[in-house]
């Protein structure tokens, strides 16, 4: 069984002090590949420092559209060994921000674009409330991007369906509160579903209120499978399948 979690935060410093308990958990739980994406650009350094320490982590560099004041393209070209992808990166409109800072959040999102096409990685994407402003810069670039794109925690907007990316599937599904999502999951195409924890974040049911973590990623495996009527493993299979080709080319 291979399971890889493609949004990680082992870099979180809940996880400081205990993080090989956490990846002993994920390993016997199944996952065989973690990926931390970049959010903080004053965390990258910590991010390159564990996945040199473990040969099934790795990492990407970007910053968080809340963390937008910190952006330096050449402090993010300094990693590069085992970075695999670009961002966590896009618009968050939940604070309501003015529109100069949007417009920020704009400038920025698209420099982390241009930067994932320029080093030829996928691009880790954060939606947040800005569904439209994020479709129509997408547009923009959607003939470069190809398919190597991932909505991280996707929202259940329908309207991005309209782009053949990946969508990143993780414990929300499991909310009592999800309903939408629970609809929207069967419209995905199958080759594009990825699973992610984004721990220590979105604790899926039944143990929300507890720090996430790669192992109860099993949670989310039951509830897809349930509501697409597949099997456990099917799942397990197609979702390593499609993160592998997204994140890692193919090579297993």
């Amino acid at each position: 069984m291979k399971i890889i979690d493609t949004h990680c935060h082992l870099d979180d410093e809940r996880f400081y002090g205990g993080l090989d308990e956490v990846l002993y958990r994920a390993r016997k739980s199944g996952v065989s590949k973690i990926i931390i994406p970049g959010a903080d650009i004053s965390h990258l350094s910590r991010a390159a420092e564990i996945a040199s320490r473990y040969d099934d982590v790795f990492y990407a560099v970007g910053v968080h559209p809340y963390d937008i004041d910190g952006y330096d393209e050449n402090e993010l070209l300094q990693y590069s060994d085992k970075c695999i992808a670009v961002g966590e990166c896009g618009l968050d409109y939940y604070y309501k921000p003015d529109e100069c800072t949007k417009q920020k959040q704009k400038d920025i999102f698209k420099k982390q674009i241009e930067l994932a096409l320029k080093l030829k990685k996928p691009l880790i994407l954060h939606v947040r409330d800005s569904n439209e402003d994020i479709y129509k810069i997408l547009k923009e670039y959607e003939k470069d991007l190809g398919q190597d794109v991932v909505f991280h925690c996707y929202n259940a907007c329908e309207m991005l369906l309209d782009f053949d990316f990946y969508f990143g599937i993780g414990g929300v599904l499991t909310f009592k509160n999800a309903k939408k999502l629970v609809e929207v999951l069967p419209k995905i195409k199958l080759d594009k579903i990825i699973l992610e924890t984004d721990a220590p974040y979105l604790t899926p049911h039944p143990y929300r209120g507890r720090t996430n973590e790669p192992s109860y990623l099993y949670l989310v495996v039951e509830k897809i499978a349930e509501i697409l009527n597949k099997s456990k493993d099917e799942v397990i299979n197609l979702t390593y399948n499609n993160a592998n080709r997204l994140f890692f080319g193919g090579v297993i």
